[in-house]
């Protein structure tokens, strides 16, 4: 007769599932330094992108909305929209890139369609902060 204890496996005796990766994917793990597996889940993926998109959505706001028009009307803020330009573009890239890092840490289904909605937006950031930073200089 056994007992139950032998019956039983713990987590550590089970070997983790090896997930069968296109050679593209697995390229895009190493670029972005990934280890392999599931390290996150698709709820974080999903939290990193939220947060990425509200960065993105102040930076737009703030340099298209309230500096150029709300600030100058009341006499404020003349000359600092490069400077707020510059950092929040760097920190909507920062927040991006981490989204998109979460993303494929949980091997989410939609996790291309991210990157290249992301590397976009990072493209169009890349292009905005190079703008601010001539305008910061002339």
């Amino acid at each position: 007769m056994s007992t139950a204890a032998e019956h039983t496996t713990t987590e550590q005796s089970v070997p983790a599932r090896e997930v069968p990766r296109s050679d593209t994917d697995r390229f895009m793990r190493r670029l972005l330094r990934l280890p392999e597996g599931n390290t996150s889940t698709a709820a974080e993926a999903r939290s990193a992108f939220q947060k990425s998109l509200v960065f993105t959505t102040c930076r737009c706001l703030l340099m298209y909305i309230v500096l150029p028009f709300v600030l100058p009307a009341v006499g404020i803020a003349r000359g600092v929209g490069p400077i707020v330009g510059i950092i929040i573009g760097l920190l909507a890239i920062v927040s991006i890139v981490y989204s998109i890092r979460r993303f494929w840490r949980a091997d989410h289904s939609k996790r291309w369609h991210y990157t290249i909605f992301g590397t976009a937006i990072i493209v169009f950031l890349i292009w905005a902060t190079i703008a601010d930073t001539i305008r910061l200089f002339d």
